[in-house]
């Protein structure tokens, strides 16, 4: 994200992306005009990236000089001068933009349009508190995230909040509610690692927490800011790394070594003796020998290329958050320009065709919901699986495409008036009422395909994105009944917290719950299935009978005895019960048996 650019104004960053772009060596002409008016603020014109500029004033005749300042002072650019004559106005402010964002060192991911717009401020001198929390961040990421998340990765991410939250007070920025709300969800999803085992719902919390932690260092409640906002962070990185390379170049040309001489000498002091009492009690105790090893990270040699480039990642990332937090990047200057209105009918028509359709097949799910599944079953040829799993799919895509069509339909709808807008929440709202019947619809043909076949990871994953996408619609009519304007962060927080559920509620285990009760009702059981399952999964599959409790297992055991031994930061919640419950009830049942009960079958996972 660019830095502020004295002399450039965000009206030009508006134009800049209609604009062809100049050539950069072409020479300036020998005459300019007058001063122009300044372009509109920031917040009306560079948000959109189309909004138009006045015309420049024809050129007046000057002097050779003062064409030679229009041209080539960064305070005559595109806020200050005309374009000289040969020049198309677009492609000189455009010119202008970039001359002067790369003459002061600025920098972005986001197009120039946008990173003009949502520029952030200049950063006051760099806190020597956060420069510490860098180094600690670094520290901690190359001792705790070298074999493997768990509660590691929160020791690893504290000192990169703490950063944070200084250079914010430095910056005497203040918290408001939201942040405090997208704070502490960050740090919720954070904990997931520690808890689950799985890899996959360890995977969607850590998206997740990017996301809210930018929302929380950037602030944004608009759309272009909750979807933009996690492009902050390669923004903040480059920007974090000049702001402490100066920082530090401003300290070490003054640098004081009566105030930094000592503490450097305590603390080389403090290492030695610890390492030389430690090293004695360890060898002259077996039991506090074990006690340390478990405790301390167990840093190779080999490994010391992985632990480096996790030092520079923790590093990097607690000073782009700080960096953020002290001079955020403002997304929500980026402004979309609504779509063309369109009139009652054109608007309307489609949509209220989509609604009868809709109505129509909402009403055949009705009348076999009160007629039984065998009329149907039996009339269409289909099977009791083919039924329940092709619909749900259907019916998933069904609602992906409805809000798809929500959102084109309200870029798009009639504006003119009240009696416009009431139109368009009846027609809309009607929309999304009949769209949570086919969510109700979908989820009770999974419950259906479950109670049959039984649950996998991928049928309770899709069942919750339904849940979500269902939650969705019901926030849409809510915002067309109370105001739209919190509905993106209530949008990106309930994506959050469900994927907060998601991992608490423990995926695997929830899957082995299900199939154990499966088969004490009905005898049936997937031993094959669970060989993939994560260690998370170990509690609920503990309840069979043996031989095929052991044959269950077999798989999770093995994947934990490959892992061999894994320190207390690496592992998770999930793991260590696993372990526990291993070491006390260890898998009993041999190959031939568990072959014979189906356990190494290869199969299809629907």
């Amino acid at each position: 994200m660019s830095e502020n650019t004295d002399g450039v104004a965000d009206a030009a960053a508006g134009d800049a992306v209609g604009g062809t772009a100049a050539d950069p060596a072409q020479p300036a002409p020998a005459t300019a005009g007058p001063p122009a008016a300044a372009g509109p603020p920031a917040d009306s014109a560079a948000g959109s990236g189309t909004a138009a500029v006045p015309e420049p004033t024809p050129a007046q005749p000057a002097a050779p000089s003062a064409a030679g300042s229009a041209a080539g002072s960064p305070g005559h650019g595109p806020a200050a001068g005309v374009a000289p004559a040969g020049w198309d106005p677009k492609a000189w402010r455009t010119y202008q933009v970039r001359r002067q964002r790369a003459e002061s060192g600025a920098w972005s991911i986001a197009p120039l349009a946008w990173a003009e717009a949502a520029r952030p401020g200049l950063a006051g001198p760099v806190p020597t508190a956060v420069l510490v929390c860098a180094v600690v961040a670094g520290i901690a990421s190359a001792l705790f995230l070298g074999d493997g998340l768990g509660p590691g990765l929160l020791l690893a991410v504290v000192p990169a909040i703490a950063a944070a939250y200084v250079a914010a007070r430095t910056a005497r920025r203040t918290a408001r509610p939201w942040t405090l709300v997208w704070a502490v969800g960050c740090v919720a999803l954070l904990a997931v690692p520690a808890l689950r085992d799985a890899g996959w719902p360890s995977t969607l919390a850590l998206l997740a927490a990017v996301l809210l932690g930018a929302l929380a260092l950037h602030g944004s409640r608009t759309w272009p800011g909750v979807l933009l906002s996690p492009l902050g962070f390669v923004d903040a990185t480059v920007l974090g790394i000049r702001w402490a390379w100066s920082g530090l170049r401003s300290r070490g040309s003054g640098v004081d070594r009566s105030r930094w001489l000592p503490v450097a000498k305590a603390a080389l002091v403090a290492v030695v003796l610890l390492v030389l009492f430690g090293a004695l009690f360890a060898s002259a105790d077996a039991a506090f020998a074990d006690l340390l090893s478990g405790l301390t990270p167990d840093v190779s040699v080999g490994d010391s290329p992985v632990r480096f480039l996790l030092f520079l990642l923790g590093a990097l990332l607690a000073l782009a958050a700080a960096r953020a937090a002290a001079a955020p990047s403002r997304w929500d200057r980026i402004r979309v320009a609504p779509g063309k209105p369109r009139s009652r009918v054109e608007w309307a028509l489609p949509l209220v065709v989509l609604n009868l359709l809709f109505a129509g097949f909402n009403a055949v799910q009705l009348a076999v919901l009160f007629g039984g599944y065998d009329k149907v079953l039996e009339s269409t040829g289909l099977t009791y699986a083919e039924y329940a799993r092709q619909g749900f799919w259907q019916l998933l895509w069904a609602t992906l495409l409805t809000l798809a069509v929500i959102a084109l339909a309200l870029r798009w709808a009639p504006r003119a008036g009240a009696g416009d807008r009431g139109f368009v929440r009846v027609v809309l709202g009607t929309l999304c009422a009949l769209t949570l019947v086919v969510v109700a619809s979908a989820l009770r043909r999974m419950d259906l395909y479950v109670d049959a076949y039984g649950l996998t990871r991928l049928r309770v994953s899709v069942a919750a994105m339904e849940l979500w996408l269902g939650l969705v619609i019901v926030l849409i009519m809510a915002a067309g009944v109370f105001g739209a304007s919190r509905l993106p962060r209530l949008v990106a927080g309930s994506a959050a917290a469900a994927v907060l559920v998601f991992g608490l509620l423990s995926p695997d285990g929830m899957v082995a719950e299900k199939n154990v009760a499966r088969y004490q009702q009905d005898g049936k059981i997937d031993l094959a299935y669970f060989q993939s399952l994560s260690a998370d999964a170990v509690p609920a599959l503990d309840r069979l009978p043996e031989p095929r409790r052991s044959c269950a297992l077999r798989g999770i055991n093995n994947e934990l005895s490959r892992g061999g031994r894994v320190p207390w930061y690496a592992m998770s919640l999930g793991e260590y019960r696993a372990r526990q419950i291993l070491r006390e009830r260890p898998v009993k049942a041999s190959y031939e048996v568990c072959s014979s009960l189906g356990t190494f079958h290869s199969r299809t996972i629907g």
